[in-house]
């Protein structure tokens, strides 16, 4: 759910065209962090676990990537109404 949540307001950010300072920052902190996040509990944890990074790529892909890109995609259809 949060990645869903920040695919959809960095969509939302990008979409609106109001790029001022302070959502600029929260957005690229909102991102950073999503990314750090990702690959420090998802990524590391299977690459251990298996050993194998495609493994552990096709985890970070189901579980990180497609939520957030599925936020985004939310966002811009409603935003395309």
């Amino acid at each position: 759910m949060i990645l869903l949540f920040s695919g959809f307001f960095t969509a939302n950010f990008i979409a609106s065209g109001a790029y001022t300072w302070p959502r600029t920052s929260r957005t690229l902190a909102l991102t950073l962090t999503v990314l750090i996040l990702s690959r420090e509990f998802v990524y590391k944890e299977q690459l251990s676990r298996n050993g194998s990074t495609d493994r552990a790529r096709s985890a970070l892909l189901y579980s990180c990537v497609l939520p957030y890109g599925l936020g985004l995609l939310v966002m811009l259809i409603l935003w395309a109404l």
